[in-house]
């Protein structure tokens, strides 16, 4: 999503509204926060669609297995960043954010240009819960089900049409096996 919108915690996140942070919770205070957005669709980046390097991650579904390319966010600075100001994410990518270890994460969509699914995922990879379709703009945190090590961000409406839910086995780096 597009601006801080990761939190470490329900906690965090509580505190930087009250305090007037508008969201940009991991920024401030734990900087565990990151910012969602969109990849750029076109393999060249641009100035409002820069694209990282990508890894691939596989989600096991009911329906087979499916693929994407991922920019992975693992320091504070990306974290926050996110895919804020995207104004395209292609099908098949997302970005990953990876976090030190496992616990409540919220995530929020200001400077978010396109719709997401925010998926949170636990230390095992498995999926904890799914935000679908996220409000480009919207400043409400999205909080997890349960403890995430990792959320993926994808094009909004693609784990319904993938058949991605919650239970579902994520391959990818990070996750233990």
């Amino acid at each position: 999503m597009t601006g801080t919108k990761r939190n470490a915690g329900w906690g965090k996140v509580l505190a930087a509204m009250a305090v007037g942070f508008g969201l940009t919770v991991a920024g401030c205070g734990a900087q565990e926060a990151a910012s969602p957005a969109a990849t750029a669709q076109s393999a060249a980046p641009d100035a409002r669609n820069p694209q990282g390097p990508l890894e691939p991650l596989s989600i096991d579904t009911a329906k087979g297995a499916v693929a994407f390319q991922v920019e992975i966010a693992d320091d504070d600075a990306e974290r926050e960043r996110g895919l804020m100001y995207r104004t395209s994410l292609a099908p098949d990518r997302g970005m990953l954010f990876h976090f030190p270890e496992a616990a409540p994460r919220a995530f929020w969509m200001k400077n978010t240009y396109i719709p997401l699914d925010i998926i949170y995922i636990g230390a095992d990879g498995r999926i904890v819960s799914i935000a679908a379709q996220t409000e480009p703009f919207n400043e409400t945190p999205v909080p997890s089900a349960g403890p995430a090590l990792g959320v993926l961000e994808i094009y909004g409406g693609r784990a319904a049409e993938l058949g991605i839910a919650v239970g579902d086995q994520v391959n990818h780096r990070i996750f233990l096996k």
